[in-house]
Parts: structure tokens; sequence; C-alpha cells
């Protein structure tokens, strides 16, 4: 018997910018096993991109088993052409990830409750968005949404999908009726690590993710500018908040750090992990993530992980030359940073393999189940 799955995504596309959600959904569908029928649905463009995918607006493409429409959100044509084709279709699950889309959850999940698409069942993944960190940001618009958006799927029997035991806590700390399936991220990494460089006399730190509040920049500038010496600081990453860049410009002037936070702009997949290879850790004071595909590329590259307790990562990071922060401020932060400057070259060398081992460890134990299999047992 087939299962038929309707999923939708603000974005596809497997670039930087998407970010780990992003790389699990493309993996998602790379993997499906052969009894489930996928059609998704996502944005024709990139994150605050004013341009679309060449040739893909407005398009159906096939990619491996599933059906990909990339959606133009305000050519009404094209809402209505997309319409009439999935109402052909009985679904049997409608799969969302995320908890606050606008067009990619609230748009598709009514859809399913007034019967404009036929789906027998909600799944939301939530992609991290029940961290404390996360709902903190936004919090007064977030919190009373959460609660009519919770009542609504409740009634319609809606199954949440975490990645991790702690993500299903989160969930179950907002809406403590929630029926949740636990399946963690696919990677698409693989199991040998790459091997330190050789190091070099003066240590180097690197930021790579999204330039949003979720992921605290901002924090680690402010521990930088508590250290002495030239402490080095590289960031990598789409500027997706403006405004949030601007407070940390702002916070380097301040902080007297120009000459030690650089920002080199994006990269693209291909490189991350070549770029973690060159660095002695990574800062990531990131509020919260449901599992940190970052984390992993950071570990598979040998490249130790300085971050806050707010991922599933803790145990895996302390072993592996790095370290989780409780209770995370820009004085801990700089307490650890200033940790490893103070080690030996080949102390940090010995913390780069530890990294590398942590990693092999963790790879090891780590399922590649693809979630959607788990929906027919």
């Amino acid at each position: 018997m087939t299962l038929r799955v309707l999923a939708t995504s603000n974005v596809f596309e497997p670039g930087f910018r998407g970010g780990g959600p992003v790389r699990s959904l493309a993996l998602l569908l790379d993997t499906i096993p052969p009894d489930i029928d996928l059609t998704l649905v996502t944005q024709d463009r990139d994150v605050n991109a004013t341009e679309p995918y060449p040739g893909l607006s407005g398009e159906w493409v096939r990619r491996g088993r599933a059906d990909v429409f990339y959606l133009p959100v305000h050519d009404r044509r094209a809402w209505l052409s997309l319409w009439r084709r999935l109402r052909t279709t009985a679904f049997d699950v409608l799969y969302v990830n995320s908890l606050w889309s606008p067009v990619f959850t609230v748009v598709p999940v009514l859809a399913c409750r007034m019967r404009l698409v036929r789906a027998d069942h909600v799944v939301v993944a939530p992609r991290g968005e029940f961290s404390m960190g996360a709902l903190a940001q936004k919090s007064w618009k977030k919190r009373p949404f959460a609660i009519v958006w919770g009542r609504l799927l409740k009634n319609m029997g809606a199954t949440w999908h975490a990645s991790t035991a702690r993500e299903a806590s989160e969930i179950r700390a907002v809406y403590p009726w929630a029926r949740i399936r636990v399946a963690l991220d696919q990677v698409a990494l693989p199991a040998e690590p790459l091997p330190p460089l050789v190091d070099r006399e003066q240590p180097r730190f690197v930021f790579m993710s999204r330039i949003v509040p979720k992921k605290n920049l901002l924090t680690a500038i402010e521990a930088l500018g508590r250290l002495p010496g030239q402490v080095q600081l590289d960031v990598f990453g789409p500027m997706e908040d403006a405004a949030y860049w601007q407070r940390c410009l702002r916070v380097i002037k301040e902080t007297g750090t120009t000459d030690r936070v650089h920002y080199r702009g994006e990269l693209p997949p291909s490189a991350v992990r070549q770029t973690f290879q060159r660095y002695d850790a990574f800062i990531f004071p990131t509020w919260g993530e449901n599992f940190g595909h970052v984390i992993a590329e950071s570990l598979s590259a040998s490249c130790p992980v300085i971050c806050s307790d707010q991922t599933p990562w803790s145990a895996v990071l302390s072993a592996g030359g790095g370290a989780a922060i409780q209770n995370l401020s820009a004085g801990k932060l700089s307490a650890e940073i200033g940790r490893v400057m103070a080690r030996s070259p080949a102390e940090r060398l010995a913390a780069r393999h530890a990294a590398g081992a942590a990693y092999r460890a963790w790879h090891a134990s780590h399922s590649n189940e693809n979630f959607l299999s788990t929906l027919t047992r």
C-alpha cells in the first residue's frame, strides 16, 4: 500500500542559507522508501531573496520519487493552479515543516481543515521552534498564536515530529497533550571525520550560521571584547536579519573588536567542512537547536564546538574538546574561549583529534532512518 504525503516548507533548495532543516528535508526526499508517494510545495526563492531560482518559479520538478512545486507566493494564478492539482489527490498525510509559517503551515493546515485539500492526518515538524531561546524571540506574538493554533491542531489530532527526546519535552512543555514521534534528523555526512590541519601558533575561531537573533552572534562578539590579546573570529553566514546585523556592528564598535571580528560572507554547502577544518573551535552560542546540523559538520571536520547547552549535543561536545555552557552569558563564553587560547598548539591539536573521535563515535550510533517510513508502521 502506497502512503501519499503532501509536505510543505518555506525553503527547500539545500543551500547554506536554508540551514540544517532544509538539508534535512532534502535528505528526506532523497531517501524516500518505495511505498511513499511524496508531493512537496515550497517557495520559489531563497530566504529574503528578491529573485526566484532560475527556471523554477511556478514549475513542477521531479526529484527522485517526489514531485516538487516551486510556489511564487504572490502569484494568484500559481495558487489556483496548485490547488487544482492538489485537490485531485486524497493524501494520507500533510507534513508541515514549521509551526509559525503563515504561507507554508497556516494556509495548508487551514486548507486541510476546510477540506479544500484532502489529507487524513497532519504532522507538524517544529524544527526547534519550541526551545526556550526560540520562544523568547517575539514572544508577545508567538505565545497568543500558540494557544489558538494549538487548540486547532489538537482538534485535528495532529502528530508532532521531534528530532530528539529533548525537543519532545519542549513540545510537551507547551502542549502537554501532544502526540509525538521522535526521529533523529538525517545527515549526509561521511562516517570518517576530516583530519585536523597542521596547527598554528595562534588559535583561530569561527562562527558559521545564519545571522539572526536565535543564533546569538551578539554574545560571541561581546565575549571577544572581554579578552586580551589578538583573538580573531571569522564570521560566515547569510545576513537574514539586517537590523540584528546592525546591532552586531554597533557592539563591534563599542567593544573595540573591529580588528578581531571579520565577516567573510556566505559559503556553499560543499565548502563548509573544509572551512571548519581550518579553525581551532566553532563558537556557537545559539539560543536553541532541535538538532544542529552545523554542529555535526564542525565535528566532522575535527573542529571542537563551544556552544550553549540548548542543543542535543552537550555530551558529545564535552567529549570532543569543546564545551556546552549552562546559563550562557558573555562572561562564561569569554572564559571558555580564553581556555582554548591558553592551550599550547599541541593541546589544541589534541582537542581537534578529540572532536573527530567524538564525531566518529556519534556517527556510528546515529540512525539515518527516513522519518516518513515510520508513518507506515
